[in-house]
């Protein structure tokens, strides 16, 4: 076990002053998934990648009372704090800006629906849903979709954080990506 993980399990113990060490021991690469979430998000967005890395790192903090195996599964978890603030953040300026009326969607028919830049925060809700539904009936294969797109992680690093092989990850990343796809084309046309 490494030193990072040993203070991520002295964290989950409630342990203040391996709550001090560990933002320094994994600020760095945070901060790299926090700019990878910034760069999909519009440019004249309000929220700053510093926010988010300190936002997402108190929810994990103040909610670790779980064994952190591994660094890949705590960067997997940052990132999806991350992108639920995001969602969040999405959902609170929509409902500012025009009430949470109907909006149009639209993703690019030859571009992979997980791997198009979002524009607008009713893209990265309809994208958001989809891939809520999909969690629900692949669990295993939205956590593929969440590790390579939301956490940056490479088939094959994504593949040994989930403890698959990587010709399982390659299919599950074929399949989630033809589900979102049809699930965005398909039904989330408008939002509601």
């Amino acid at each position: 076990m490494s030193d990072v993980t040993l203070i991520m399990n002295a964290v989950a113990q409630s342990d203040a002053q391996a709550t001090s060490q560990l933002l320094p021991v994994v600020y760095d690469e945070l901060r790299r998934i926090a700019r990878k979430h910034m760069r999909e998000e519009r440019g004249e967005h309000t929220l700053q990648a510093t926010a988010l890395v300190h936002e997402a790192y108190l929810r994990l903090v103040g909610d670790m009372p779980v064994q952190w195996n591994s660094r890949g599964r705590f960067y997997a978890a940052a990132s999806e704090a991350m992108r639920r603030i995001l969602i969040e953040h999405a959902r609170r300026k929509k409902a500012l800006r025009n009430g949470g009326g109907l909006a149009q969607a639209s993703v690019e028919d030859d571009l992979p629906v997980v791997t198009k830049q979002f524009h607008t925060p009713d893209e990265i809700l309809d994208i958001n849903d989809a891939l809520d539904r999909f969690a629900q009936q692949a669990p295993e294969k939205a956590d593929l979709v969440k590790l390579l797109y939301f956490a940056g992680l490479s088939l094959d690093e994504a593949a040994a954080s989930l403890g698959i092989s990587r010709v399982t990850a390659h299919r599950h990343w074929i399949f989630a990506r033809a589900w979102l796809h049809r699930a965005v084309h398909g039904t989330l046309t408008t939002r509601g």
